[in-house]
């Protein structure tokens, strides 16, 4: 289906087409480009120009560029704007001019992609949706994901991201939602800001961007709620609340977490619901009750969408859980894998840690005999000048004396280790590289283990080394392993 013709394009970017074209798509990236996309040469760690003649390789229809790269063929067709940023940029707020989709934003500290992935399952049921890939989120994600939005479709949920002040707003200005959410606040790069309340000022900076008449979902617990709800009632008379303290609009009266599913209990107005979703985490029931409140403010039916919320499991590396082989001869020879290896700060830790700390082991099948709950934390980054304390704090929490070994990689995660009881304490590694060469030999048949830290910890790659262990062992790809 036809997203922009070239005609269409240089309306909106004010630029100019060397030859007429259509675009079925957008893209930034030749490793996934589709025939038929606009390929947009950003600049970044590499500039986008040098992979324009690639892009037209792969089926590009044109290429936005700055200037002619001197390696497209000389019939090339090109889209050249003066800014390629600031052109697309202005691509994604003309497909939102052109679009009667009802918008959701999303931003908070944590839950932002779970809350946005609940809403796209939830949304689906009652037409068509568009929604932001990954993580979305920043100054070129955002318009990115606009620009690749559908005239005719009737919803749109787009993330709304932050690493310094002032750069929420702008992109809600940009997706003008109709409802917009912050999910939680908590100390979540704080390197940039001087404490917890200058977060929750930025993150309430969105309600400026709600178009008339829209409404905005805040989370109603401490800290920082206060300055969300006074900053919502600024921009529009629909405020809505949800959390567990009493006065929420929605509020969360009891959570069960099991070993694969989370059930929630709670008001809505005033209304028992109950509902479900089919993953461990008392914070998945939060998000969901803000996805519920959400639901409510787009006029859509309630019933169906906790119905529906049932379907919703975590992204990859966001919390899912997955039983590895260790063992090809012997089926019952596993271990689950809780791979949350994509964020963290210390409310996702804390989060993480209650999940694994619920888990149930299974003994009487490895080496050792008894299952362990076993703990691989990296770093948690961008937290400040008080990041060290913040790590070691980890020690003090309820759910950790439940765990039996807890490894650690990283430098700021040294502060954890070193004060944690001898009988927990795991392997210490500089790197997440080191962590991953020692994987495979810190679990055993029958335990839990869960992989946690910020991305750009790298501890992923711990995660990944267990599965590799696993697809040697069953001598057969990644794919075909799970």
């Amino acid at each position: 289906m036809r997203l922009w013709t070239s005609k269409e394009a240089e309306t909106a970017t004010g630029g100019h087409s060397t030859f007429e074209w259509q675009a079925t798509g957008v893209s930034i990236d030749t490793r996934t480009i589709r025939p038929g996309d606009l390929f947009v040469a950003l600049k970044n760690v590499r500039d986008g120009h040098e992979f324009a003649a690639e892009a037209m390789r792969k089926g590009a229809s044109a290429a936005m560029v700055s200037r002619i790269p001197g390696n497209v063929k000389r019939n090339a067709p090109l889209l050249v704007v003066d800014d390629v940023l600031a052109a697309l940029q202005d691509l994604g707020k003309a497909a939102r001019d052109r679009s009667a989709a009802r918008v959701v934003a999303v931003t908070g500290s944590v839950g932002k992609t779970s809350t946005k992935e609940m809403l796209r399952v939830v949304l689906e049921g009652h037409g068509s949706t568009h929604v932001a890939e990954a993580s979305y989120n920043n100054h070129w994600g955002v318009p990115l994901t606009l620009a690749r939005m559908p005239a005719d479709v009737r919803f749109a949920v787009v993330e709304l991201g932050m690493n310094h002040p002032g750069e929420i707003e702008p992109l809600a200005l940009m997706a003008r939602p109709h409802v917009a959410i912050v999910t939680a606040i908590a100390p979540a790069h704080l390197e940039a800001f001087d404490n917890i309340d200058g977060i929750a000022h930025e993150k309430a900076s969105m309600f400026r961007g709600l178009e008339n008449g829209g409404s905005a979902v805040v989370n109603g617990d401490p800290p920082a709620s206060e300055i969300l709800a006074r900053a919502a009632r600024e921009a529009t008379d629909r405020v809505v609340t949800f959390g567990t303290s009493p006065g929420n609009h929605h509020r969360l009266d009891h959570v069960d977490v099991m070993e694969n599913v989370t059930i929630g209990h709670a008001r809505a107005w005033r209304t028992p619901i109950l509902y479900k979703v089919a993953a461990p985490g008392r914070h998945f029931a939060m998000n969901a009750l803000g996805v519920i409140a959400a639901v409510r403010e787009l006029g859509c039916d309630r019933a169906m969408a906790i119905a529906d919320l049932v379907r919703w499991q975590p992204p990859s590396g966001r919390g899912t859980r997955e039983i590895l082989g260790l063992d090809k001869f012997d089926e019952e020879m596993t271990i689950t894998l809780i791979d949350d290896a994509f964020n963290a700060n210390p409310a996702s830790m804390a989060a993480a840690l209650e999940i694994l700390a619920k888990s149930r082991p299974t003994d009487d099948l490895g080496r050792i005999s008894q299952g362990r709950r076993i703990a691989i934390l990296g770093d948690m980054l961008e937290l400040g000048p008080d990041e060290i304390s913040m790590h070691s704090g980890l020690a003090g929490l309820a759910d950790m004396h439940a765990l039996d070994e807890v490894h650690c990689a990283g430098p700021r995660m040294k502060s954890l280790w070193r004060v944690l009881p001898k009988s927990q304490r795991g392997e210490f590694t500089e790197s997440a590289e080191e962590m991953a060469g020692l994987a495979p030999r810190l679990i055993d048949a029958g335990d839990v283990v869960l992989v946690k830290g910020s991305k750009g910890s790298r501890i992923s790659i711990v995660a990944e080394a267990l599965r590799n262990m696993a697809s040697s062992v069953h001598g057969m790809s990644g794919e075909d392993a799970y």
